[in-house]
């Protein structure tokens, strides 16, 4: 009886395995600038819209590219734009047009205002590349 007391205590103690979190690194290639003037701002959000991270990048070549590592697989979106001027802001017109370069993931185009949600997002559930290009 003891034995069996005691392997029922060695089975129960015995550290339960942890799932492990899917993780991924997601690169993002932008090219098709106008200029090689600045630095490239991207903002990434999960499928929802919320903020997952932002980062800068010098353009070089026409073209920028961003790395988003440790990142949980999921729904993701990306919004950019060209910041020739380095001022942290999308200039824009009297209109209030922007007057430098911008996109969204899958390149989905911009009428009034940033597309809608389900046509800028993607899945990432590996590690993963998106090219994108300005146009």
């Amino acid at each position: 009886m003891l034995k069996i007391v005691l392997l029922l205590l060695t089975i129960l103690l015995e550290p339960m395995p942890q799932a492990q979190d899917k993780t991924a690194t997601l690169t993002v290639e932008i090219s098709g600038l106008r200029n090689s003037k600045g630095n490239l701002l991207v903002q990434l959000t999960d499928g929802v819209g919320k903020k997952v991270a932002n980062q800068k990048a010098q353009v070089n070549n026409r073209r920028a590219t961003f790395c988003f590592s440790k990142l949980a697989t999921g729904t993701y979106a990306i919004r950019y734009f060209h910041d020739a001027n380095e001022n942290d802001l999308l200039d824009t017109n009297w209109m209030g047009m922007p007057t430098e370069d911008y996109g969204f993931s899958n390149n989905a185009k911009a009428l009034f205002g940033a597309p809608p949600m389900k046509e800028r997002i993607f899945s990432v559930t590996r590690d993963t590349t998106v090219t994108l290009t300005i146009g």
